[in-house]
């Protein structure tokens, strides 16, 4: 099963599992959105929406999503905001490189077949000097965590991968840098990562 045929299936119930347990560590990402001016924002991976009431909405949204079920139900939630929609993919987004000041990956980078692709096209698409704010789970280097290992070619077929180690992926993709890491859930296997794209790409 593909994971666009999964998620056509997931659309309806994701809210109903993810949205209460996620809240918090949405809202404290998406707090380092600048509060003045206005920015060119990409929400890779948008899902259902879940971020949208902790957006502000001085700034230009772009929400991708790779299925049209979660997309339509994302437009539910996105009253007051300037938003653009588009069917895409993550790991090959459909913009040109230097297109924006931010972008949100929030649950995405483990979903992901390939988190490394994910990754260097965010940063591909992301101006220099821009930031890029991650909410997901991922193991540490070195972590052994046999179950999460284990059950990853089930579960990364359906949902989400269990194994994905952030320190290996941002060593694939260049001109990155680490400006936040904080744990948020789940004993810190969930973190809050910010990153900048280095000037000297331009």
């Amino acid at each position: 099963m593909s994971l666009k045929t999964s998620y056509r299936f997931i659309a309806p119930f994701y809210d109903v599992f993810i949205d209460r347990a996620t809240r918090s560590a949405r809202q404290q990402s998406l707090a380092r959105l600048p509060q003045q001016g206005v920015a060119r924002v990409l929400l890779s991976g948008a899902g259902t929406g879940l971020d949208f009431p902790f957006l502000p909405p001085r700034h230009e949204y772009t929400a991708l999503e790779l299925t049209s079920a979660m997309l339509e139900r994302a437009k539910k939630k996105a009253a007051g905001l300037r938003m653009q929609w588009v069917r895409g993919d993550s790991m090959a987004l459909p913009f040109a490189s230097d297109s924006f000041d931010y972008v949100v990956l929030h649950l995405i980078m483990a979903v992901v077949p390939r988190p490394q692709y994910c990754l260097a096209e965010t940063a591909r698409v992301l101006k220099p000097g821009g930031h890029i704010l991650i909410f997901d789970k991922f193991l540490r280097r070195g972590e052994h965590a046999w179950v999460r290992r284990g059950l990853t070619p089930l579960m990364g077929q359906l949902a989400t991968r269990l194994d994905v180690v952030f320190e290996e992926v941002l060593e694939a993709v260049p001109g990155l840098r680490v400006l936040a890491d904080e744990p948020v859930l789940a004993n810190g296997w969930f973190r809050l990562i910010e990153l900048h794209k280095d000037t000297s790409n331009n």
